[in-house]
């Protein structure tokens, strides 16, 4: 970005952003400050997110083993697909079974090949997609060859999904709805009831459902998780996951995709058929990565997931209610689950601060706290602030957004 605060051509994705971000910190690292990313979700950085004991000496064992050193299936592990598989058939009426699952590199490549085989149903096939989202989907389905078409979330609901938008939206080529419960960037978590009417409404209109559950469990307000395959008896569901946001263990690069339909509305030998094509010529997850699903899905203790939520309860509160006190941010509901919240500018009380970018970009240069612009999630004059991150970090990241809000304010 130049000193007249024009952005270079990097702002066209959510790593773009925040590397040029990361290049901004001039006037604060003179003065210095050290950076304070709020930007990634990537808990793993610091160490009161370390990964569980149990899952670390799975895959050393698993290395140690020599067993899984050579390829692996191109559709995965079998006896990673058949853990994942009882994972997820935990809280579900109809049971998956391992060739339901396809292990994937990350959650990524998971959306790639959703998105890719999607995309084959129709020439002009159409896609909906949330506003504001995971900008990958967005960027994948351009490269696919899907039209995104977006539905808004409503802040001012609990950012619920505009199920009137979204029946207006729908047409005779869309083939999903992608819905992230979990919600990142938003922090909000689906109660049972809007879960059951997204369910409904996508089965009124004859798509099937895409569910990222990236962050699945990370739940630590009102609602508790509820998986959308909890609905598939009445529609098709796609389930998204993998490890590395509950298990804090990103780059394992470990994710699934998992079809539940037990009606068949999906022609599931033609879809099933469809994805193994296209994971027969991509890559595969790493082997003994794959190996060690079984122990980290099974043996990982229940106080390491309850230690992790009270940290993430901790943090989301803190940042909720720092925002209240800072006139230049408008928050409407506290996070309830994932690791992200979203905050509104008031630009009208801002002086010299002309949008979101703007205000990233000051706020890194001055202040060295790196927070994502809202404009690239899909919500110009918003900030999306990742709370992965130690209590004392926060509160001093806070200090700074204050101090840089009051220097900025017209009040």
């Amino acid at each position: 970005m130049a000193s007249n605060g024009e952005w270079s051509n990097d702002n066209t994705s959510l790593r773009g952003v925040v590397g040029t971000l990361m290049r901004q910190a001039h006037i604060a690292e003179a003065q210095g400050k050290t950076i304070i990313s709020l930007g990634q979700g990537d808990p793993s950085t610091y160490s009161c997110f370390a990964a569980p004991k149990n899952a670390q000496d799975a895959l050393v064992k698993c290395t140690l083993s020599s067993l899984y050193n050579g390829y692996a299936p191109s559709l995965g592990l079998p006896q990673a697909k058949k853990a994942v598989a009882d994972f997820l058939s935990k809280d579900l009426a109809s049971k998956l079974s391992p060739n339901d699952v396809y292990m994937t590199v990350g959650c990524s490549q998971a959306i790639q090949i959703c998105l890719t085989v999607l995309s084959s149903k129709s020439p002009n096939a159409n896609i909906l997609l949330p506003k504001p989202g995971f900008t990958l989907y967005q960027s994948l389905a351009a490269e696919i060859g899907i039209e995104a078409i977006f539905y808004e979330l409503i802040p001012e609901d609990e950012w619920k999904v505009n199920l009137d938008q979204v029946r207006q939206l729908a047409d005779e080529n869309t083939t999903a709805i992608v819905v992230i419960n979990p919600n990142n960037p938003c922090g909000s978590v689906f109660s049972r009831e809007h879960a059951t009417e997204i369910a409904q409404t996508a089965r009124d209109l004859g798509i099937s459902i895409v569910s990222d559950e990236i962050y699945a469990h990370i739940v630590y307000g009102d609602y508790e998780f509820v998986p959308m395959a909890k609905f598939a008896s009445i529609v098709p569901v796609i389930t998204l996951g993998g490890l590395s946001k509950r298990w804090l263990i990103p780059g394992w690069r470990i994710g699934w995709l998992a079809i539940c339909d037990p009606n068949g509305f999906l022609k599931p030998k033609k879809v099933q058929q469809a994805i193994e094509v296209l994971m027969n010529i991509t890559p595969t997850p790493s082997t003994m990565i794959q190996a060690a699903v079984p122990s980290v899905l099974q043996d990982t203790c229940q106080e390491f997931h309850e230690q992790t939520l009270q940290l993430l309860k901790t943090a989301a509160n803190i940042c909720y209610e720092r925002i209240q006190k800072i006139d230049a941010l408008s928050c409407y509901s506290r996070p309830n689950g994932s690791m992200f919240i979203m905050a509104k500018l008031n630009l009208h009380l801002l002086k010299g601060i002309k949008d979101d970018m703007d205000f990233a970009w000051h706020l890194m240069n001055e202040e060295a706290v790196l927070v994502v612009p809202g404009f690239i999630l899909g919500m110009k004059d918003w900030i999306r602030i990742s709370f992965a991150a130690p209590s004392t970090l926060l509160e001093e990241a806070w200090d700074r957004i204050e101090s840089f809000c009051c220097r900025s304010s017209y009040l």
